[in-house]
């Protein structure tokens, strides 16, 4: 291959794996960042002028979640206004993962911090303000409910291309159907659901508990509450890093993908040697091949074999002729 044979190929391989709607996540993003945003700021402006202390703690309550839905804006932003650099070999399309692997562990301390305030109420019952302390956990659960639908509002946008300057063939396969939602999940918005869908749990089952508490002077079901929410916080928070932990570390994102892969490329009597299948960014996956065939065939050969796995934006093949 010559020089300008080379820089034409390298012009003509594009590294962009953004996931699909990436720029509608990211507006979405920002409007409910400005929700919690004028809310935490109505809520201290209105304990302070009001004297309620709860109301205060509530708002500034409200400010770590605005801080995680400013993480996930800013890698989306990051991610958009750099896809194009060089100095991402396989582009900004993990980002998103990083945000969000960084949010669930966010996710794991708060849980923690809940635990340990509801473990130390058990023991020790404080005084609580229930007329005071209800309306603001309501308050809070319509906030988290509004947040929760605008960031989930709306499917990915599928004027979105999937042509990345490969060779694929888009046949109307489902032989990755089964890898679709994985491939395609957007863990940066995945994290931000979850600290408002974590937030509104735990509302919930704080009314509940200050309910009960109100009506049967049972204090322990406040705390109570707490704990179970701080578990379930813990759990979605353990998913989270595992998945993006793993996406990270570039771990094999479908067995049964790359199972399909290698029966393809042997079904005709050649034999996959090596095979390297990892995530690009959300709906994008990438493969290293290394065939070994008896047959005259080269790399276009198998890059139109695998032309219907959707997913694979980036396919490296090296052949060996024996």
């Amino acid at each position: 291959m010559t020089d300008n044979q080379s820089g034409a190929a390298a012009a003509f391989h594009s590294h962009v794996f953004l996931g699909e709607g990436h720029e509608k996540s990211e507006r979405k993003t920002w409007a409910v960042i400005w929700l919690c945003g004028v809310m935490m700021v109505a809520e201290i402006i209105g304990g302070l002028l009001f004297g309620s202390i709860a109301l205060v703690a509530d708002g500034l309550h409200m400010s770590t979640h605005a801080s995680a839905l400013l993480l996930a804006a800013l890698a989306y932003r990051y991610a958009r206004r750099h896809a194009d650099d060089p100095r991402f070999s396989f582009g900004t399309g993990k980002l998103g993962d990083l945000a969000g692997f960084s949010s669930a562990i966010v996710l794991a301390m708060i849980a923690v911090l809940i635990g340990y305030e509801a473990i130390s109420r058990l023991f020790a019952p404080v005084p609580i303000s229930f007329n005071e302390a209800i309306p603001i956990a309501v308050l809070g659960l319509i906030v988290n409910i509004v947040s929760a639908l605008l960031l989930s509002g709306g499917g990915p946008d599928h004027g979105h291309s999937h042509d990345h300057g490969h060779a694929h063939e888009h046949v109307d396969d489902h032989s990755d159907v089964h890898a679709h939602g994985t491939a395609h999940r957007d863990n940066n918005m995945r994290a931000a659901i979850i600290h408002v869908l974590g937030d509104a749990v735990v509302s919930v089952l704080v009314i509940a508990g200050l309910l009960l508490g109100r009506a049967f002077g049972w204090l322990f079901m406040d705390p109570l509450a707490g704990l179970v929410g701080a578990a379930v916080i813990a759990s979605w928070s353990y998913g989270l890093i595992r998945d993006t932990g793993a996406i990270l570390l570039d771990m094999n994102p479908d067995r049964g993908m790359a199972e399909r892969l290698r029966a393809t490329i042997e079904r005709d009597g050649d034999r996959l040697e090596d095979l390297h299948l990892w995530r690009l960014g959300p709906g994008h996956l990438g493969a290293i091949l290394s065939v070994v065939t008896t047959k005259p065939r080269d790399a276009g050969h198998y890059r139109r074999l695998l032309g219907h796995f959707r997913n694979l934006s980036h396919v490296t093949v090296e052949v060996q002729q024996t």
